[in-house]
């Protein structure tokens, strides 16, 4: 009778957390992979952000309060962060109509 009861136990327990199915065939919108920061977390005063099309960037940083502390416009990849002091910070990219946000960590 116990191994009935672990066995019914066991079975509720696998089902009870089987729910989700999980795909591994997704990808991710081209919003997500198109953008890449580097280094990430930033240890000197320049971060490099390169995109698929590699155009004409707006940049506006963010700190962790919602404060705008940094807006630029670049055409290279390179992105002069000496300004910003230590902190996790958000950088919001926006190149032709699409806009792309991460997170940014300078040390």
């Amino acid at each position: 009778m116990k191994k009935c009861y672990f066995g019914l136990l066991l079975l509720l327990t696998l089902s009870a957390h089987g729910q989700d199915t999980i795909s591994f065939n997704q990808t991710l919108p081209a919003t997500e992979s198109s953008i890449k920061i580097y280094p990430n977390p930033v240890t000197n005063d320049v971060v490099y952000i390169t995109t698929s099309k590699n155009g004409i960037k707006d940049i506006i940083v963010y700190d962790v309060f919602g404060e705008m502390v940094l807006t630029d416009r670049i055409s290279s990849k390179s992105l002069n962060i000496s300004r910003l002091v230590p902190g996790v910070y958000v950088l919001q990219v926006t190149e032709g109509n699409e806009t792309m946000t991460r997170k940014l960590v300078v040390k």
